[in-house]
């Protein structure tokens, strides 16, 4: 059954709360169509997402709250309190929204203004258009009838074969993320704010967490090594509840929730979108099915792979589909850590249910664990009657898979030569520049940014005595 957005606010929450004085006066002077001096303005709070809180603003004509002329907006903005490193950044998703919104057909809420000054409400924010649609909270889509849980499920592969089609170049997002090493740096980085969330004098950890990521870290994808993802536009979070479907129709209307996004290995939107065939229908916290308790009408793993395969010009995943499931599994879980660590400290949103999320975090390192231990998680083949793009192992360590076609991408191919620069280049900074990035980040953020490390001397030495540092540092 669906829920409509209208039905997702509440009051805002005693810690939530802000100047909403402040706010009126920001959104008549920088919200084209804002009513200057609306007889009612009132601010709720959605309890959906546990991550950047957000708010519903109405302002009204009338001060009769059922009467009068009521425009609605959405306000999303950090939480209050010291936060994790790169966590919460609202600038960012203003800023995917506003591109993809201004060109492209991806369907995603219009974005209005940015605010970066915390003077305002206590934190940056920014202000979006409200569109009212129905959500499904439940991924079973229990009261839909068959034909058109498999309308749901084929419309939300569909949009998020859409999104992976954008050509970021095009749209003013090629220095959205770094272009190589997604997967490698998504193990690191959850890595980092799991123990920044956890130990310590924090919540405790879990030994099947640390575990978890020495497992990922072995078996990282031969595609995110060779670069095969760098130009592609990643949700981070897409699932079926965070996007709005018409209040009639079923068809997306919007996908919300960009915190998370990036440049990176598209396939890790497609194992976390794919998570209700995954998570045990019998879990205390997760209301996945399964693979043998698949609601009537919602396609097959394999179907639904397939059909976004097809549609976003993908090679079928069946050589890794272990290590993107486990890695989206250890993702939630941190995300989760993280969220119980603000609710310790008062500062969580998400309401009371924060107060669960290391239990439901420990839940998740499990189900990782048992996906793992599968003998066979996919088929080698897409099911009958779909057609996918076939890529070879050879073809990844050669790097001439082109595992991300985009639509007028030119015919050129790289010598053999080129081929072999490329493969040196890519293991040097393997071998000598990223085990150096965190020393050259704390130099960047230092009073001493603009010197020279030291040890970046060095590496030029290094790479010009192999012949190739003038690719590397000219």
């Amino acid at each position: 059954m669906a829920t409509l957005t209208s039905k997702l606010h509440s009051s805002v929450a005693p810690a939530q709360g802000f100047d909403e004085a402040a706010l009126l006066r920001y959104a008549a002077a920088n919200v084209d169509g804002f009513p200057a001096a609306p007889a009612r303005f009132a601010v709720s709070q959605f309890g959906h997402g546990q991550s950047n809180p957000t708010f519903l603003l109405e302002a009204s004509s009338s001060a009769d709250a059922e009467g009068g002329l009521v425009k609605r907006y959405v306000l999303r903005k950090k939480p209050h309190g010291v936060l994790l490193a790169s966590a919460h950044a609202v600038e960012r998703e203003f800023q995917v929204l506003k591109a993809l919104g201004d060109h492209t057909d991806v369907p995603v809420p219009k974005v209005f203004c940015l605010c970066r000054d915390p003077a305002i409400i206590g934190t940056p924010f920014y202000i979006m258009e409200y569109l009212e649609g129905r959500l499904f909270l439940d991924q079973k889509l229990p009261g839909v009838s068959p034909e058109n849980r498999r309308a749901i499920y084929r419309a939300t592969s569909r949009t998020l074969a859409s999104l992976h089609r954008v050509d970021v170049d095009a749209i003013g997002l090629q220095k959205f993320g770094r272009r190589d090493n997604y997967c490698r740096r998504q193990v690191e980085r959850w890595e980092m704010q799991y123990l920044a969330s956890t130990g310590e004098g924090k919540p405790d950890r879990n030994p099947k967490m640390l575990e978890l990521v020495r497992w990922l870290k072995k078996h990282i994808p031969l595609e995110d090594s060779v670069g095969a993802s760098s130009t592609c536009l990643v949700h981070g979070d897409f699932r079926i509840d965070n996007l709005v479907f018409h209040p009639l129709e079923d068809k997306v209307i919007g996908v919300l929730d960009w915190e998370l996004s990036t440049l990176g290995n598209q396939m890790c939107d497609v194992a976390y979108s794919s998570m209700p065939y995954v998570l045990d229908p019998e879990g205390k916290f997760y209301n996945g099915f399964g693979q043998g308790n698949i609601p009537e009408g919602i396609p097959s793993l394999e179907e639904y792979l397939a059909e976004y395969c097809h549609e976003a010009g993908k090679p079928w995943p069946a050589a890794d589909w272990k290590f993107y499931v486990a890695l989206s599994l250890f993702r939630g879980a941190s995300i989760l850590a993280g969220v119980y660590h603000r609710w310790i400290l008062g500062n969580a949103s998400g309401g009371g249910r924060a107060q669960y999320a290391q239990e439901q975090a420990n839940a998740l390192v499990d189900s990782a664990w048992r996906f793992i231990n599968k003998e066979s998680v996919l088929p080698d083949q897409p099911p009958p009657g779909y057609v996918t793009p076939m890529v070879s192992q050879e073809q990844l360590r050669r790097g001439e898979a082109n595992l991300y076609p985009s639509q007028g991408q030119g015919k050129f191919t790289p010598s053999q030569k080129v081929l072999d620069l490329r493969s040196k280049l890519i293991k040097f900074m393997e071998d000598h520049v990223y085990p150096m990035e965190e020393e050259f980040y704390a130099l960047a953020q230092s009073s001493s940014r603009w010197t020279v490390h030291p040890q970046e001397e060095k590496l030029k030495d290094l790479a010009k005595q192999q012949d190739y540092g003038i690719y590397l540092f000219h």
